[in-house]
């Protein structure tokens, strides 16, 4: 007869289940240091591999390998929040089940390499057709580029000033053919008006697709992507990467000459740029990408695209990466990109 007052008596299988919450605790130690241990041997297979063939001169390692690394990157990240959670368990007496969500973030989706988008017009049939037919994936083969590389390109267009006129239509017909365009719906295609066109392919970009990189091109260069897939392995760890072929240069202020910068007087009595990535190719990391997405309202343009881009870096703690294989005005071996 329980006496009032007094607590209740202890269970006679409160030891037992103690005892049970210890050896779980255990054996789930076991596995996430056997999980832990794979993954790094995993890691530094790839990172050995991956300096062993860029220090003996070859040009790249394939895209496939590439993506091995972005994974062993997101593996690594799920199994540090188990770790955290183990510890918390541990702390509570017991070992808890674990998502494949933690923080919100869904690690069993793969997330995209890069996004290309090539700069093009609506008279510039020849150059798409000669970019298809060299290294632009078309219909299977970009499907297959796309879930198994992890690369997505697209040539990128406004609509005419005359909305809906034979321009249009051209575009939309050649779309319905090959179905390799971001159309830009809320922008007039001309050649004043690049910057704030480069600035929505990003915006657009960076809401459609979740990706490590997003890169703009010309539609008169050509891609290696494979040498693209190992340079950008090579800045997978730096959050806010802006790469390109740097360069200062002149600001023009006569009206007669090519290059005219109508804000010529912003840039100081020496007249020259800030740095820079030349407008050919660049790349910024998905950070940056969003950063773009989200102030696109505010954030300024100048006469030429890349300056405009490279104007939207300053201010933010961002990494220029001065990279040659971008300079597309010639070819090496190894190069990322040529102009044709």
């Amino acid at each position: 007869m329980q006496i009032r007052g007094s607590g209740p008596r202890p269970l006679p299988n409160s030891r037992i289940s103690a005892v049970m919450f210890a050896m779980f605790a255990s054996m789930a130690s076991l596995y996430v240091a056997g999980r832990l241990w794979q993954d790094a041997q995993s890691r530094v297979y790839l990172i050995k591999e991956l300096d062993r063939r860029t220090g003996q001169g070859q040009s790249a390692i394939s895209v496939d390998e590439t993506l091995k690394l972005v994974d062993c990157r997101q593996q690594h990240k799920k199994l540090a929040a188990l770790e955290m959670e183990l510890v918390v368990a541990r702390n509570k007496g017991f070992v808890g089940q674990y998502s494949s969500e933690t923080n919100g973030t869904n690690f069993s989706r793969k997330r995209l390499l890069v996004v290309i988008g090539i700069a093009t017009g609506f008279e510039r049939k020849k150059q798409r057709d000669a970019v298809r037919k060299s290294w632009l994936a078309t219909g299977a083969a970009m499907k297959k580029l796309e879930l198994e590389k992890g690369v997505v390109a697209r040539f990128v267009i406004g609509r005419s000033a005359n909305r809906g006129d034979s321009a249009d239509r051209e575009i939309d017909n050649e779309n319905w053919k090959t179905n390799d365009f971001i159309i830009l719906d809320n922008h007039v295609e001309a050649s004043e008006e690049q910057p704030k066109k480069t600035k929505l392919f990003l915006a657009h970009a960076a809401e459609a697709w979740d990706a490590e990189f997003y890169a703009k091109i010309n539609d008169d260069v050509y891609v290696n992507i494979d040498a693209l897939g190992t340079m950008l392995a090579a800045h997978l760890d730096k959050p806010r990467a802006y790469i390109g072929c740097m360069k200062s240069g002149e600001v023009f202020s006569d009206k007669s000459q090519k290059w005219f910068e109508p804000e010529w007087w912003k840039f100081g009595d020496g007249k020259s740029y800030f740095r820079h990535a030349s407008g050919e190719m660049f790349v910024v990391s998905r950070a940056l990408a969003k950063f773009i997405s989200i102030n696109r309202a505010i954030l300024r343009t100048y006469a030429h695209d890349d300056v405009s881009v490279g104007s939207w870096m300053i201010g933010l703690n961002v990494q220029h990466i001065n990279e040659g294989k971008l300079c597309c005005s010639s070819w090496s071996s190894g190069a990322v990109c040529a102009a044709v």
